[in-house]
């Protein structure tokens, strides 16, 4: 879940190759889950802040809006693995998708959205052989990202929306009255846009290359 998008800076990070910091990222969640320790979670976090704040130059709310989103996912982890484990387990887990979702999130608010589409649409070129378009991965992809702060939106009007008319709940109503409405309106966009590229041709197959056959010369 990555909520930040791209955030202008004149720092060495954002100067990296889109490859290379989505590599980076890879690594990083492989070690995650190959050195399975509290210690090394925590070591990867301060690094992953490090980078962020430090060397990408970040804003503290970018990062913050990101754990404020997986609060609860975390504190679900936590608790679950402290009733059926023990709370240390909870706390490994809980930091481990702490620190990948603040790498995300570095990845995403340092890299162009187009920069990040084409080093997909580089990996997925081969995949053409079995019949996979990359543009329309890209396009996909593009499109995800471009929804998640237009769905931020979204829930944002609805809240205020509800305040205004002096209905403020809390807790998991205010998630249900929420979740409801923004739903439908989800919905709705979706098939907008489907509509639109329906129109546009976006689900048309390019005609195959036709051989030209070698024209004799007559003498």
């Amino acid at each position: 879940m990555t909520l930040a998008l791209y955030v202008p800076r004149s720092s060495v990070v954002h100067r990296m190759h889109a490859g290379v910091k989505l590599l980076g990222l890879a690594v990083l969640a492989v070690l995650l889950f190959a050195l399975p320790t509290l210690t090394a979670a925590g070591a990867a976090l301060a690094g992953v802040l490090a980078v962020g704040l430090l060397l990408a130059r970040l804003p503290v709310a970018v990062l913050a809006r990101q754990a404020r989103a997986v609060r609860w996912w975390l504190l679900a982890l936590l608790v679950v693995h402290a009733l059926t484990t023990d709370v240390r387990t909870g706390a490994h887990v809980s930091l481990r998708l702490l620190t990948l979702v603040l790498a995300a999130a570095v990845v995403t608010a340092t890299t162009r959205v187009n920069a990040m589409v084409a080093v997909v649409e580089w990996l997925c070129a081969p995949l053409r052989l079995v019949g996979v378009r990359p543009a329309r991965v890209g396009l996909a992809i593009t499109m995800a990202l471009r929804f998640i702060p237009v769905l931020i939106e979204r829930a944002d009007r609805i809240r205020a929306a509800q305040a205004a008319r002096g209905g403020s709940p809390r807790g998991l109503r205010a998630l249900r009255t929420t979740i409801a409405p923004l739903l439908v309106q989800v919905l709705q966009m979706a098939h907008d846009v489907s509509e639109a590229l329906d129109a546009r041709g976006a689900d048309d197959v390019p005609p195959p290359r036709r051989r030209r056959s070698p024209t004799l010369e007559t003498p």
